[in-house]
């Protein structure tokens, strides 16, 4: 009991210190207009499959990670607007053996949070093995082992409901590239602790005949009514159902409440609905911007003879569409301006929060050491013969953060004993991708900008242009310019001027996910073992 007095003391100095720390604002993205409105999309960057869940005045986020690890983003806003990436749920992909290698468009699909018993609790589907439960009481903190809730193929997009009486439920869809057959809604009974269903299940909506490629389901309850909330369509092109009945296990009613119509957002659909204390609803969704991944759009909400109307009906036809510019949400007070992490200096004990692993971290592949104001990274070789880096998995990457920005990142090679086969540098990583790196050869250092064409069918690295350094140090750039997402790289042996190398490249994106951005240090197979290359920054700017 002596320590509760420590504990707390401790808990709120953390809390001050967090509270003064000024916010991270980036230069190439803002959705806060610091008048009182936003502009959509609220964040351009991948957080695929938004889900949303308050919690007293706190807003916490989570969105589909595929691959990457760590997985199950965790983000917080106080005004539903301005968000900051706290935490992963998820700290390496599950079962860890598979993930040890890079499972592109496999893993994390479609999460959904909830908030229960003072737990936060988020599902997710990976097609190949079956629906998982994390939860916490602290989402800064760690999460509780993964709890595999349901074995099987292709079950996918998962939501919970507890029920007034207690009664637990779980809605999922099907991913027909495993289970053989999409567009179908189930529900199943849990047990109250949301660990585990009890049941075959039972179909409560079939899409095939006006909704094909039914999906993302969200399960509500409200004024005596299940909702339950489903993008229909297709990515790209779809749009946002709305199911309700007054038994769960249907007949619903259904009803189409947002849609592309006259706007310039394709594919609104797949989200969350949320409550603000004073009672006004909003709708998250995403749209899919081709290399930039898909983007996360806010939406007013209201609702109608228990129908929610999402947007603004534009055209008069019923549907709502997507909102360019809007008031912002009334959750009582204002709130600073602040967005998610992008630059970082690698001045702290860890890695920034933004960086994602190609595939479940081996603690070999990097060394942040503290008082080291840079991040070391080893040269690893793959464990067989690769044609190019897609299966690489020590690839540190992070979102595109905006339609146009830049990345900049000072680079040094240290291959040690090896004479020729060590590399690193600055990639844009997608189902092609291209690269900026030092490479050395028998005491000298070259710097090579290649690119790889349908990297994902194991095309082979194309060099467009190579140059000899003076030193096993170079400052690299890459600069992105919208709406095509267009890549031109640039190199600098002092840090001022920087010189143009390789031709521009279209950046593609991975499978299920935008384009990324990052770093790698690698290794040829025959290289002698050893050598790192030390990033002393990696900084997003206009």
């Amino acid at each position: 009991m002596k320590l509760y007095p420590l504990i707390f003391c401790c808990l709120f100095s953390t809390l001050l210190i967090a509270q003064t720390e000024k916010p991270y604002v980036s230069e190439v993205w803002v959705a806060d207009n610091g008048n009182g409105t936003y502009n959509n999309p609220i964040l351009y960057s991948d957080y695929s499959d938004p889900d949303v869940v308050r919690v007293g005045d706190d807003y916490y986020m989570t969105a589909s990670s595929f691959n990457a690890a760590p997985a199950l983003p965790i983000l917080h806003s106080k005004d539903m607007v301005n968000w900051q990436l706290i935490n992963h749920a998820l700290p390496e992909q599950v079962p860890a053996e598979t993930f040890k290698i890079p499972q592109h468009g496999n893993g994390v699909w479609a999460p959904c949070i909830r908030y229960h018993n003072n737990e936060i609790y988020i599902y997710w589907g990976d097609p190949d093995f079956g629906i998982y439960m994390v939860k916490t009481k602290d989402p800064y903190g760690k999460s509780d082992d993964p709890v595999l809730v349901m074995p099987g193929k292709g079950l996918i997009d998962p939501s919970p409901l507890w029920d007034d009486n207690g009664d637990a439920y779980l809605v999922h869809a099907y991913a027909g590239s495993r289970a053989g057959v999409k567009s179908l809604l189930s529900v199943n009974k849990m047990n109250p602790e949301g660990t585990k269903v009890l049941d075959k299940g039972t179909h409560v909506f079939d899409g095939h005949d006006h909704h094909e490629t039914v999906e993302g389901s969200k399960f509500y309850k409200r004024n005596g009514y299940y909702y339950i909330f489903a993008p229909a369509g297709g990515v790209p092109t779809g749009w946002q159902l709305i199911l309700r009945s007054k038994n769960i296990y249907g007949p619903y009613e259904e009803k189409i409440v947002l849609e592309q119509g006259s706007t310039k957002i394709n594919g609104p659909h797949q989200g969350a609905w949320v409550e603000t204390p004073e009672g006004e609803s909003w709708f998250y969704h995403f749209q899919d911007v081709n290399a930039y991944g898909r983007i996360v759009h806010l939406q007013p909400m209201t609702w109608e003879n228990d129908w929610p109307v999402m947007g603004k009906d534009y055209d008069g036809n019923g549907i709502g569409e997507p909102v360019k510019t809007h008031k912002k949400p009334n959750v009582g007070q204002s709130y600073p301006i602040e967005t998610p992490y992008e630059t970082d200096n690698f001045d702290g004990q860890n890695i920034g929060l933004q960086w994602q692993w190609n595939a479940n971290n081996d603690v070999v592949w990097h060394a942040k050491l503290p008082g080291n104001d840079y991040l070391r990274l080893f040269s690893i070789k793959p464990t067989e013969p690769l044609s190019n880096l897609w299966l690489m998995p020590n690839l540190l990457l992070q979102k595109f953060p905006a339609p146009q920005f830049t990345a900049t990142t000072k680079i040094t090679l240290i291959p040690e004993e090896a004479k020729l086969g060590k590399s690193a540098g600055l990639i844009i990583m997608g189902m092609d991708y291209a690269s900026l790196s030092i490479n050395n050869d028998h005491g000298d250092f070259f710097i090579k900008q290649v690119v790889c064409k349908d990297a994902i069918n194991g095309a082979s690295e194309v060099v467009v242009e190579e140059k000899k350094l003076k030193s096993n140090m170079a400052y690299f750039k890459v600069a992105i310019t919208g709406p095509n997402a267009m890549c031109q790289f640039s190199y600098s042996e002092n840090g001022k001027k920087f010189k143009k190398i390789g031709k521009p490249f279209k950046a593609k994106e991975g499978k299920w996910i935008g384009a990324k951005v990052g770093l790698f240090s690698v290794s040829t197979m025959e290289a002698k073992r050893g050598g790192y290359a030390d990033i002393d920054y990696f900084k997003v700017e206009k």
